[in-house]
């Protein structure tokens, strides 16, 4: 989500009203929805294993959650059925596929109409998707950046840990969105100047870290 605020920021696109899609109903994909849902935006289509539904107006996340409880997202009174396929060429503001691999391909790129792509997924864009996306100028953010969240908050644990000190809630989240949002803005100033897709300038940024923390520290054994 604080990525997504920040590509949000980036285009004047106002998140309160942004319609979005989701694909994969999991860890990822319940909680973005719930969190894009509090924030105002309008979750308009989602999926599971199943398939997926879909509704213009709006489906309620959580209301989708405790029907999915049941089993699947099929049958969400208020809904239609939609493919998982066809769910990723919706016209909406923000795409967020976070279920497998390899689901926004060559074959299908052109298609998606989205403006922002999210990489809740890891790997759910391929290079020869990127290249098209790209060049549609749809702001994709990578998935080294996008879902990164969760190795960042093990980082806070083995912090507390040596610290023999523990963070609440609050805190974590604090210190998580400052660290997020920090490493957008970096990621995107690299592929503004450089004028290439952000995966690539998250790359260009990683390799450039590691190179600059070897010259200073050394190799170690």
């Amino acid at each position: 989500m604080y990525t997504i605020e920040e590509a949000c920021r980036s285009l004047s696109l106002p998140l309160k009203d942004a319609t979005v899609v989701v694909q994969g109903f999991g860890n990822v994909g319940h909680i973005a929805a719930m969190m894009l849902f509090d924030k105002g935006a309008r979750i308009i289509g989602i999926s599971d294993s199943q398939g997926g539904v879909f509704n213009a107006a709006g489906i309620n996340p959580y209301e989708a959650l405790k029907y999915k409880a049941g089993g699947s997202l099929a049958g969400l009174p208020g809904t239609a059925a939609i493919s998982s396929s066809e769910l990723l060429e919706l016209k909406c503001d923000i795409l967020i596929p976070a279920a497998l691999e390899n689901q926004i391909t060559e074959s299908n790129a052109a298609r998606v109409h989205a403006k922002i792509v999210a990489e809740g997924a890891n790997g759910p864009v391929t290079p020869a998707a990127d290249r098209i996306l790209f060049e549609k100028n749809v702001f994709l953010i990578p998935d080294v950046l996008c879902n990164a969240g969760g190795v960042t908050v093990s980082y806070f644990e083995w912090v507390q840990d040596l610290q023999g000190f523990f963070w609440d809630e609050p805190q974590v989240n604090q210190q998580l969105e400052r660290i997020m949002k920090r490493a957008f803005q970096e990621v995107n100033e690299v592929a503004l100047r450089e004028k290439i897709d952000r995966r690539t300038a998250a790359y260009m940024l990683a390799v450039k870290r590691v190179a600059e923390a070897t010259r200073v520290r050394g190799l170690f054994p």
